[in-house]
């Protein structure tokens, strides 16, 4: 694999990451009564918005074609996921716990590709540590909500 194809790879990797966070916030936000746990959903997409278009102007720059948001498969289940484990429980406890099972596998997932993309590019290093940071800032943000 040459080098643009690994970019190509470790650029999708992150920008799938974000588009999942992104997915699983539109998909559980209109579900939420709570109205302190949904500013904080709308604050963190604000911010995976933001980390999205750092991807595309990346990519740009790279001239990087075909960014790839999640295959459908991916897309259904989690929306299957999200609306089956809401049918019953739609307190803000269950949804806070659903969500940060969401963010504890997207920061796991930036661990494991920081790894397997180590020394390739130090901007899509900075990207992937700004999503991690976020990630951490969002489960600390979400574990007050358990308690409700």
């Amino acid at each position: 694999m040459d080098k643009n194809e690994m970019l190509c790879e470790y650029l999708n990797a992150i920008y799938q990451n974000i588009r999942t966070a992104l997915q699983s916030i539109n998909d559980i936000l209109p579900k939420i009564k709570d109205e302190s746990l949904k500013k904080e959903l709308a604050e963190e997409e604000d911010k995976y918005y933001a980390l999205e278009k750092e991807c595309e102007l990346f990519a740009k720059a790279e001239n990087i074609e075909g960014i790839k948001d999640n295959n459908w498969f991916e897309k259904a289940r989690l929306w299957s996921s999200i609306n089956f484990s809401t049918m019953s429980d739609k307190t803000t406890r269950h949804i806070a716990e659903l969500m940060l099972f969401g963010t504890f596998m997207g920061y796991i997932t930036c661990i494991k590709d920081g790894y397997d993309h180590k020394d390739l590019s130090s901007e899509l290093d900075e990207i992937l540590n700004n999503l991690k940071e976020l990630e951490k800032n969002n489960i600390e943000n979400l574990i007050p909500f358990l308690a409700e």
